[in-house]
């Protein structure tokens, strides 16, 4: 039976808890938030990690402005019709990420189905900005899935990001409910194309749990995402935003995500992250760490 908008909120367990923002590296990165007019996924999606991540001193942007083409049910960043491109903002988060030190950055962007390439030369222009004014900073881009077209893909590629992600989201079933306008298919096609295209790039990608899925269905995905060459991958529960969005379904306990991850790892993940309050930018510096240490990649000095 299809999901409905109409199951009621259940209430979070004791281990959803978070900790409220605090601390001068908290205030630091909220300060040049507000100051430098720049969009971070961390506020727009309403992470949960966000007092944790920015405490640390590490945030992920979000770039193309912050009006999203889709209407994902389970997405709190905003939709409408998105503004002009502003060209200035591969500069602008490249000169953030300079000053404040970032040894790790995470970039992430809206959908742009009105873009012609989705957006591809921004992000190109992003990474080649951020090499001339941060050397010695990684460069983590998660996309969106440029409506299929892989010669905006290979734009991206081009640049040489250290991590490529996508995040397919959810199972098969449940993308006309929680997806519209996505394709899960198109989604692993991307993912392969990328890992076929560029096999030194790590790529990556991403679930939300408790939506409605099945664990038959979720190790369906697992098993998908290693097939296309992805080596990385994140899984963390799903939290509606506000009643309007798509309901949770199920809270999976902290054992049941540490099952899920020693199930991945066992199909051949490089590395995985799970638990309740991961997302795909938590932990990311020491999962490249890891990751690198484990496929022998080269790392700056």
């Amino acid at each position: 039976m299809p999901v409905t908008m109409s199951f009621p909120q259940r209430q979070k367990p004791d281990w959803l808890k978070v900790r409220l923002p605090q601390g001068p590296g908290w205030a630091r990165i909220d300060r040049y938030h507000r100051e430098q007019g720049l969009h971070t996924v961390c506020r727009s999606a309403a992470c949960p990690n966000q007092g944790e991540c920015w405490s640390r001193g590490t945030a992920t942007f979000m770039i193309l402005g912050n009006l999203c083409t889709r209407t994902c049910t389970f997405c709190n960043v905003q939709e409408g019709r998105p503004v002009v491109l502003d060209h200035t903002e591969p500069a602008r988060v490249a000169q953030a990420i300079h000053e404040l030190g970032l040894r790790h950055a995470v970039v992430t962007s809206v959908t742009r189905d009105d873009l012609p390439d989705g957006g591809a030369a921004q992000f190109a222009r992003l990474v080649h900005e951020v090499r001339a004014r941060a050397p010695g900073c990684r460069l983590e881009l998660l996309i969106p899935d440029l409506a299929g077209n892989l010669h905006a893909l290979d734009v991206i590629l081009a640049a040489a990001p250290d991590v490529l992600g996508h995040n397919v989201e959810t199972v098969p079933r449940l993308y006309p409910q929680t997806r519209q306008g996505a394709d899960y298919q198109r989604s692993l096609d991307l993912l392969a194309a990328a890992h076929r295209r560029a096999p030194q790039v790590l790529t990556k990608s991403g679930l939300m749990l408790g939506v409605g899925e099945s664990f038959e269905e979720i190790f369906a995905v697992l098993a998908d995402l290693r097939r296309v060459g992805c080596s990385l991958l994140t899984l963390g529960q799903y939290l509606a935003p506000t009643r309007h969005h798509h309901p949770v379904i199920r809270y999976l306990r902290p054992d049941e995500f540490q099952q899920l991850r020693q199930d991945a790892l066992a199909l051949g993940f490089v590395h995985v992250e799970a638990g309740p309050l991961v997302r795909s930018s938590y932990h990311a510096e020491q999962q490249f760490e890891e990751a690198a240490d484990a496929c022998k990649l080269p790392k700056p000095a």
